[in-house]
């Protein structure tokens, strides 16, 4: 399959997931270019921005691995080609 680059964004709403999420990211490390995160320590809330290239199932699987734990909102966008 062809490689994209694409975003991933993870919204953490709870950051006692924190170590799952950081579990499923390191699973997927081959993928991810980039990685940035924002604590929001007075409301228990975490950003992460992961700049991803892979191919279309990989980045797939990262982000459904990563919206699987609760707590956790994702949302992709990858190049078309």
């Amino acid at each position: 399959m062809e490689k994209r680059i694409g975003t991933v964004t993870v919204l953490v709403k709870d950051r006692a997931v924190a170590p799952l999420v950081n579990s499923a990211i390191s699973q997927y490390a081959d993928i991810v270019l980039a990685r940035q995160g924002l604590p929001f320590h007075d409301r228990s809330v975490a950003v992460i921005a992961l700049i991803v290239e892979g191919d279309v199932n990989q980045i797939n699987a990262l982000s459904g691995k990563l919206g699987k734990i609760d707590n956790v909102e994702v949302k992709v966008v990858v190049t078309k080609s």
